[in-house]
């Protein structure tokens, strides 16, 4: 009996080296196997390009292209049946005579949304659908929230000493993380579509806030300065090449790489600022913020997880507290060099 999750798996495994590439397409992986072995693989590489179907039958060796007919077509999410920048999935699955094909799960792209299954359906082939249906939705999390809540996925990170302080609470920089948990920050942040800092964080700390990890897009830069009194020779406005978007209550205008964006007024700080972002296309946000920007989004229950990294061996003894946070659903922990990174996650999409 053929294990379909073990198939699956692999989708998902491909479909992850797609991360920071293809947004805002959401990352999937795509299999094809005979008997149980596996004749072709491939995944969504980059936004525009061929989709993980396409790169999976075009790398079915010529020996074997004879087997694609009585084969079973794996795939993370669901086909695409609409035209984009690229001709639909399941055009090309009909095509290739495929008759059997097993689904992770369904797309929440309106424009699909099902529609996909259905035509196959229609079409004679036997479609499965949920094999291993939350890791393939927790896969693209970003994608799903962004289109079904009509705002970005939300990340809310924190840097603490041992005692509980983010920072001093004057112009002097408290540094926390070592240099090993730094890296994973920039990693963190190559994954994302942007990042969120609030006006003392930018203007005290100075941050330039880009992802210096490998050859990754870089994400938008945001800073929430709503009456417009940061500084202009701060580093997110005289270095890097990447996006930055200010976000205030004054005016609206464009200069060079940075965005000056008016906040909608009548609502709620958090609430303004995941509809900018909505509105602009983003799909994810990294707060980096201050206690009182992380708080708002604790506050209002806005936010789908949380990062904390505590350097076990660094005592403040006063300064500015860490935000309030009670432990719930802890996802994952573990420990670089002595500092412990907490990852809790509020709900699976």
């Amino acid at each position: 009996m053929i294990d379909h999750e073990v198939f699956m798996h692999r989708c998902v495994e491909l479909a992850k080296k797609g991360s920071g590439f293809v947004a805002p397409n959401p990352m999937v992986g795509s299999v094809l196997v005979y008997e149980g072995r596996i004749i072709g693989e491939g995944w969504h590489k980059k936004f525009g390009g061929p989709h993980a179907e396409v790169n999976c039958l075009q790398s079915v060796l010529p020996e074997d292209r004879h087997l694609i007919t009585e084969s079973t077509l794996y795939v993370s999410l669901e086909p695409c049946s609409h035209e984009g920048k690229t001709p639909p999935c399941t055009g090309l699955i009909l095509k290739h005579g495929i008759k059997k094909v097993v689904v992770g799960c369904e797309d929440p792209f309106p424009e699909v949304s099902g529609s996909g299954i259905c035509f196959l359906r229609e079409n004679g082939v036997d479609v499965k659908v949920g094999v291993l249906e939350d890791l393939c939705r927790q896969l693209n999390c970003r994608f799903i929230t962004f289109h079904q809540k009509h705002r970005p996925y939300v990340i809310l990170k924190w840097a603490q000493t041992a005692d509980g302080f983010i920072g001093t609470g004057t112009s002097k920089r408290l540094y926390i993380s070592n240099e090993v948990t730094n890296k994973l920050v920039h990693k963190w942040r190559s994954e994302e579509a942007s990042i969120l800092v609030g006006t003392n964080t930018a203007m005290f700390d100075n941050p330039l806030l880009t992802a210096r990890w490998g050859n990754q897009p870089q994400p938008v830069r945001i800073v929430l300065d709503r009456s417009l009194k940061l500084r202009k020779d701060l580093r997110i406005f005289t270095e890097g090449e990447s996006k930055v978007m200010v976000l205030n209550e004054l005016h609206e205008k464009e200069q060079s790489n940075i965005s000056y964006v008016l906040l909608q007024k009548g609502q709620s700080l958090t609430a303004a600022i995941l509809n900018t972002c909505y509105k602009q296309g983003l799909q994810s946000v990294l707060v980096e913020g201050g206690q009182k920007l992380l708080q708002a989004f604790l506050d209002e229950g806005v936010w789908d997880e949380v990062r904390i990294i505590t350097a076990v061996k660094v005592f403040a003894k006063t300064g500015i507290a860490s935000p309030g946070f009670g432990s719930q659903n802890l996802k994952d922990e573990f420990t670089l060099q002595g500092d412990r990174i907490q990852i809790y996650l509020r709900s699976t999409v």
